[in-house]
């Protein structure tokens, strides 16, 4: 008796017949062999003991900092040592301060540096600095008239003395930059502060405080990739942040204090030159050059006029000469533009000199 084909069975023979024939249930495992696997994503874990201090907008504000400061550092140092650098921000993530520090070797010499604003604001825990030996070695050698050739070290080689002077030379152009790299959100000042040879030592952090820290990249010729590692503390970051907020409601015309009192009480007692003016005479430079003791210059202005009081370079009060314990003075009668008789003493002197 012939088997029975179902609708859906005679729809897979005449598949496989007009593709070339052949098997049903080979088609079917070559299809599968061609299917991908679907690609895992991939998350950061979260430390629920250890929560985040500072927003994602805050950190977006540094990463847009500091990548800033590599557009401008790179530039700065191909110009200044003529080596092809290329200089991008890897990472910057808000971790605990034992991470940075875990990442160092006991040789690794990391440098200090003190920040501060212009009105005098400063943090009393410097931010941290870490390049990596070859990047030093390699601007070292271009410096004093090497080729182009790049220098390899491990990351726990020990600097010499004459390498350790140069090696403080170059991290003060890396220090420089960051001034640049922060002016589109604050006006900050850096400075070096000392270099230390063993990381292990520092502790005014402490090691679970929060911290950002900074991964650069820095590909060197295509030949070689180095690394500049940043670690700035948590009340670094957070006067930082204060400070930019602060400015911003300032910008918009309004701040939370007032200081229109504080501001008044400092102009109050600030010195300003006052100068009185007789008259303007203009002379030919003949005419000065023949000029002899007993000589009168005609000022066109009457004895008794009122002279002008200038307080810097602008006219403010309006007075009468005269003479105080011996010594010549000015009486003050008014204010420039509030006083009509000096306007008719000038027409007066007009009239008369006509």
């Amino acid at each position: 008796m012939a088997d029975v084909l179902s609708q859906s069975q005679i729809d897979e023979l005449l598949k496989s017949m007009s593709g070339g024939g052949g098997p049903v249930a080979e088609t079917k495992v070559e299809e599968k062999e061609t299917v991908k696997p679907a690609e895992e994503t991939k998350y950061n874990k979260y430390d629920f003991y250890s929560p985040r201090k500072f927003t994602k907008e805050r950190m977006k504000m540094l990463t847009s900092s500091y990548e800033n400061y590599a557009r401008i550092l790179t530039s700065q140092v191909n110009g200044i040592f003529r080596a092809m650098t290329d200089i991008t921000v890897l990472d910057v993530q808000e971790k605990r301060y034992y991470e940075y520090v875990n990442s160092l070797h006991e040789n690794d010499e990391v440098t200090l540096i003190d920040v501060s604003t212009p009105d005098g604001v400063k943090n009393n825990i410097a931010m941290y600095m870490y390049v990596t030996p070859g990047l030093i070695l390699t601007l070292i050698s271009h410096m004093l008239g090497g080729g182009d050739k790049v220098v390899k070290e491990e990351s726990d080689y020990r600097y010499s003395d004459v390498e350790r002077a140069l090696y403080i030379r170059v991290v003060k152009y890396f220090i420089q930059a960051l001034k640049d790299g922060f002016s589109n959100y604050i006006n900050l000042d850096f400075t070096l502060s000392r270099v230390e040879a063993n990381p292990s030592m520092l502790q005014d952090v402490g090691l679970d405080e929060a911290v950002a820290i900074i991964h650069l990249n820095v590909d060197v010729a295509g030949l070689a990739v180095e690394k500049i590692r940043i670690c700035m503390p948590g009340t670094l970051l957070e006067l930082i942040f204060l400070l930019i907020d602060s400015r911003k409601h300032i910008a918009k015309g309004f701040s939370y204090h007032d200081n229109r009192d504080i501001i008044l009480e400092n102009i109050r007692y600030s010195q300003l030159p006052i100068t009185a003016e007789l008259a303007k005479v203009q002379l030919n430079l003949n005419d000065i050059y023949r000029l002899q003791v007993g000589d009168i210059i005609d000022l066109n202005k009457m004895e008794n006029s009122n002279v002008n009081l200038y307080v810097g370079r602008q006219p403010w009060f309006t007075g009468r000469m005269g003479v105080s314990k011996k010594n010549l003075a000015v009486q003050i009668e008014g204010l420039v533009g509030n006083s009509s008789e000096e306007e008719e003493q000038e027409e007066l002197a007009e009239v008369s000199a006509d």
